[in-house]
């Protein structure tokens, strides 16, 4: 399953969210994370992020079960699909 995970946390806890979703995903931009994981992956996330978490922050997991999406860039791509795939 395709998903795109985006955060808003605390500055305390920045660098701790990115750290994790760094070994399981791609970063894309500040905040911004994709990539192909199994549900097994996904359920690690969600919990893992569950327990990071605190009151006042925000953790947005869009999951596109297959696949396909299309996507648009304004401005600079600052982590072409090619260094992904």
């Amino acid at each position: 399953m395709y998903v795109i995970v985006v955060y808003d946390v605390d500055v305390k806890r920045v660098a701790r969210v990115h750290r994790f979703l760094r070994t399981h995903l791609h970063w894309r931009q500040n905040s911004v994370f994709e990539g192909e994981v199994s549900r097994a992956q996904l359920y690690e996330i969600k919990r893992t992020l569950e327990d990071i978490v605190e009151n006042g922050d925000s953790v947005l997991i869009y999951e596109l079960p297959d696949g396909r999406f299309n996507l648009h860039v304004i401005g600079v791509d600052k982590s072409p699909a090619g260094e992904i795939i």
